[in-house]
């Protein structure tokens, strides 16, 4: 059985959202796993008593009585609330009593305690929060999302590599091809460090590298390479893209709604608009950290809750953890391990 921890206090909506996303994810999702909701227990259980028909022989609760706040400060907060639910999660897993942590609390106190408590693995100096875009044909993983602003180039090479295990054992694609970021798709395009990094991704082994692509190859197709299944780009230029990205469905449900309040209900509209629902690709491996740990928007409600667990499922399912161990002391080894 695998064992998945839910931060019960983090989110806007906490814990509501993710007592309700627990439950919808132990009705429909394979019953091949167990969720500890890790939280102030009295708030926990007030709202599970909205289900009374529950089968809770998969459901464990953890009392935490302290919650970190979205805008404390990540490290401080941390360090000062060893009894708040994030770390009290994260120390489970870390102890090996949880397979995956999932938390929609603050950002950088995820990051801190996951660093802190799980550790890296070697070679790896900055965890990355690795994000799902949906297209037309599959999704794409962009990396990194948010979580480092300046990254030298052994770092964007580490997310290069880790994003691309990830796509082949948790997204199924068996030889990913993996594009940086950039302001063109020529050689001596953009500053020192997204120079170095081409080159050095060039010589990297067992990694489709296709070179430099640009923003427009996230979500369709490039026109030699086809499909981008791995995009790499520092956190800054990462986040910017994501929440431009989100930002679009919403922009298409208003304009919609200008045009006809009627589309919004038709039926062969449907499809696309779940499509453009962040609750579909809700949750964000953080990868590099020894562990399952996902990263979900603070406005998460209970269908990205629900995802998320997925997500943190499928990962432990595949032996992630393993794969990049391995993976990683080998590439390290090799003449590329920049």
């Amino acid at each position: 059985m695998i064992r998945v921890g839910l931060d019960a206090m983090g989110g806007d909506d906490a814990p509501s959202a993710q007592v309700d996303g627990a439950v919808l994810a132990l009705q429909e999702l394979p019953q091949d796993f167990s969720i500890t909701l890790v939280g102030r227990a009295a708030e926990i259980e007030s709202h599970l008593a909205r289900h009374p028909g529950l089968d809770r022989s998969r459901l464990v609760i953890v009392d935490a009585p302290d919650v970190i706040g979205m805008a404390e400060k990540p490290l401080a907060a941390v360090r000062k609330k060893p009894q708040s639910s994030l770390v009290v999660g994260m120390g489970l897993h870390g102890a090996g009593k949880l397979d995956a942590f999932i938390s929609a609390g603050n950002t950088g106190a995820t990051l801190a305690a996951a660093t802190l408590i799980l550790g890296l693995y070697e070679g790896v100096e900055r965890a990355s929060v690795a994000s799902l875009f949906p297209t037309a044909d599959a999704s794409v993983l962009v990396l990194d999302s948010g979580a480092n602003v300046d990254c030298t180039t052994k770092e964007l090479v580490n997310f290069a590599r880790l994003g691309t295990i990830y796509a082949r054992d948790v997204l199924g694609r068996p030889n990913p091809k993996v594009g940086l970021l950039n302001v063109g798709e020529e050689e001596g395009k953009g500053g020192a460090v997204l120079r170095e990094t081409h080159l050095v991704l060039k010589d990297v082994p067992r990694m489709t590298y296709v070179g430099n692509i640009e923003g427009g190859d996230i979500v369709v197709p490039h026109a030699v390479h086809g499909r981008i299944d791995v995009v790499v780009c520092d956190g800054y230029v990462g986040n910017v893209v994501l929440k431009f990205y989100e930002s679009m469905g919403r922009l298409l449900g208003q304009l919609l709604q200008r045009a006809d309040p009627g589309l919004l209900a038709a039926s062969p509209l449907r499809p696309v608009l779940r499509f453009l629902d962040p609750s579909q690709y809700a949750g964000a491996p953080l990868l590099g950290v020894k562990g399952i740990t996902i990263i979900c928007h603070g406005q998460s409600d209970a269908a990205a809750m629900c995802a998320a667990v997925g997500k943190a499922v499928d990962a432990v399912r595949v032996g992630l953890c393993a794969h990049i161990e391995a993976e990683l002391g080998t590439l390290n080894d090799s003449p590329a391990g920049t």
